[in-house]
């Protein structure tokens, strides 16, 4: 009888673009116009992950504002205060 490994979700940071295990990341989600953390990963909608990684938290600010997995444009100012609330 053989065994399968445990299913691991993998995601992609939206500041360095690696892919990793889902709970190596933080995930943030977009909230009437707002970005906001979602710490237990248990908000409804579409989510973006990001490496609590400094160079991928900037990354993430100066980026294009089209975040691709939440199909939506994030404003520098919102992306800016989602990771002055990490800091």
């Amino acid at each position: 009888m053989s065994r399968r490994s445990p299913h691991v979700p993998i995601r992609s940071c939206a500041g360095c673009r690696e892919r990793q295990a889902q709970a190596d990341l933080k995930r943030f989600t977009l909230v009437d116009g707002r970005v906001a953390w979602d710490g237990e990963h248990r908000r409804s909608g579409r989510g973006a992950y990001l490496h609590p990684r400094r160079e991928c938290l900037d990354a993430f600010v100066t980026r294009k504002p089209f975040v691709r997995s939440l199909r939506a444009s994030v404003p520098a100012v919102e992306r800016a205060r989602l990771v002055a609330e990490v800091s």
